[in-house]
C-alpha cells in the first residue's frame, strides 16, 4: 500500500509539473519612487491604480487556469527598473507578458484606451512618442541608467530610431492579444477605442516573448481619473484583460491540439486575396513602377466606405499588415503628384505619410522614390 501511495504521489507530481506549460508575467507599471502619472488634484497615482489591476488579472488568470503558472514583476508599493521587469519575465522563459498602465495628456479632454505592442509606427505619431517618453522616462530613477540602456535617452526622438530596426518573431501573437484586450476594453468597459497600436517602449524590448502593453484610461482626465480610481473601474478593467487572456489561451490550446486553426487567428495571420491585401489601385502600375498612395489611418477592426473615422476623404483603399488595417488614399505613378496631394490630406491627418506598392505588393518607399527618380530624370 505504501508502495502504491508514493507511486499515486509521484504520478500526481510528474502530472502537476507537465502542466504547468504556460506562464504568464503581469506587469504592474510604475511604483515605490516612481508614481507613474498623477491625476489633475494629485490625489490619484498610477503605480496604486496599475498594482491593484495587475493582482486582480493575475488571481483571476490563476483561479480559472490552474494549470497556468502566473508571476508578477511587483505585488507590492516598490520600485523596479524596465530591464529588471523583462528580466523576470525571461528567466521564466514565460509565454506571454502583460504590462498594465494608465495614460496622461497635457490636453485634459484626452480619454479612452489603447493597447500597444512593440514597434515603431511609421507615421510615428507625436502622441505615440509622446507616450513612450513617459513610459521609458523612469530609467532616469534607476542607478547607472546610461550604462545599462547604453546611453538611450527617452526624450530623443533620434533614440527611438533603434526600434524601427526591430521585428519581433512574437509580433503576430502580440496583435492576437493586443485585440482581445483592446476589444473587450472598448466593448465591456465602454472605453472610447484608440486602437492597437505600436511605440518604442524599453519594457516590450527586452522581453523575448509576446508582450502588450495597456494603457486603461487618461488619469489626466478627470472623469476617467475618477473611474480609473473607483473598485468598479478597476474590477471592470480587469475583467476585460482577464477575458482577453482566456480568449488567447483558448486559441493556442486550440492550434496545439489539432490542425483545425482557430478563425480569429487565421484572420490575424493571414491575407486574403479578397478582403486583407491592398485593392488594386486606380492607376495601375507594370513591374517596374511603384504606385505612390498616402497612408492616413490604422485601425484594428476594418471600417467601412464612408465611416467618420476617414474624415470625408473619399474612396480610400486598405491594406492588411501585421494585424492592423492601413487606410490609404489617392494612388499614382507620379511622386511629385503624390506630394501635392499628402499636402491636402495633412490638413486633416496631420500624421500622414506617403507608401509604395509595385504589383499591390508594398514596397520601401525609399526605394520606389529612388526607383522613380531614376525612371524620370
Amino acid at each position: 500500500m505504501r508502495r502504491i501511495s508514493l507511486l499515486i504521489i509521484l504520478l500526481a507530481m510528474v502530472v502537476s509539473t507537465s502542466a504547468k506549460d504556460f506562464t504568464v508575467v503581469i506587469d504592474a507599471g510604475h511604483g515605490g519612487k516612481d508614481p507613474g502619472a498623477i491625476s489633475a488634484n494629485k490625489k490619484i497615482r498610477e503605480k496604486d491604480i496599475t498594482l491593484k489591476v495587475a493582482l486582480m488579472v493575475g488571481e483571476a488568470i490563476a483561479k480559472n487556469h490552474p494549470e497556468v503558472k502566473v508571476l508578477y514583476t511587483r505585488k507590492t508599493d516598490v520600485f523596479v527598473g524596465l530591464n529588471d521587469r523583462a528580466r523576470i519575465a525571461n528567466r521564466a522563459e514565460a509565454d506571454l507578458f502583460i504590462s498594465i498602465h494608465t495614460n496622461a495628456a497635457k490636453n485634459r479632454s484626452a480619454k479612452g484606451a489603447e493597447t500597444y505592442i512593440l514597434g515603431i509606427e511609421e507615421e510615428r505619431t507625436e502622441r505615440n512618442l509622446d507616450i513612450a517618453k513617459r513610459e521609458n522616462g523612469v530609467i532616469f530613477l534607476e542607478d547607472n541608467h546610461e550604462k545599462q540602456y547604453a546611453n538611450f535617452n527617452p526624450n530623443s526622438p533620434e533614440s527611438y530610431i533603434i526600434f524601427e530596426y526591430m521585428q519581433s518573431e512574437f509580433v503576430k501573437e502580440s496583435i492576437h492579444m493586443a485585440q482581445y484586450v483592446q476589444e473587450n476594453l472598448t466593448s465591456e468597459a465602454n472605453r472610447h477605442d484608440r486602437g492597437v497600436r505600436q511605440a518604442g517602449f524599453l519594457v516590450l524590448h527586452a522581453t523575448s516573448m509576446p508582450s502588450v502593453l495597456v494603457e486603461l484610461g487618461y488619469i489626466s482626465n478627470n472623469e476617467e481619473a475618477s473611474y480609473l480610481a473607483s473598485s468598479n473601474g478597476q474590477k471592470r478593467l480587469s475583467q476585460c484583460i482577464i477575458k482577453a487572456f482566456d480568449n488567447y489561451y483558448t486559441d493556442l490550446k486550440k492550434q496545439s491540439t489539432g490542425p483545425t486553426q482557430d478563425k480569429r487567428t487565421t484572420q490575424t495571420t493571414t491575407k486574403t486575396k479578397n478582403e486583407d491585401t491592398a485593392k488594386p489601385s486606380s492607376q495601375t502600375a507594370d513591374e517596374k513602377h511603384p504606385v505612390f498612395k498616402v497612408q492616413f489611418l490604422s485601425s484594428s477592426t476594418k471600417l467601412k466606405q464612408g465611416d467618420k473615422a476617414f474624415k470625408g476623404l473619399s474612396p480610400v483603399e486598405h491594406y492588411y499588415d501585421k494585424g492592423l488595417y492601413k487606410y490609404t488614399y489617392g494612388a499614382t505613378t507620379d511622386y511629385n503628384e503624390i506630394v501635392r496631394l499628402k499636402k491636402k490630406v495633412n490638413e486633416k491627418f496631420k500624421d500622414a505619410f506617403i507608401v509604395a506598392f509595385i504589383r499591390n505588393e508594398r514596397i520601401d518607399t525609399k526605394e520606389a522614390i529612388a526607383l522613380y527618380k531614376k525612371q524620370n530624370p
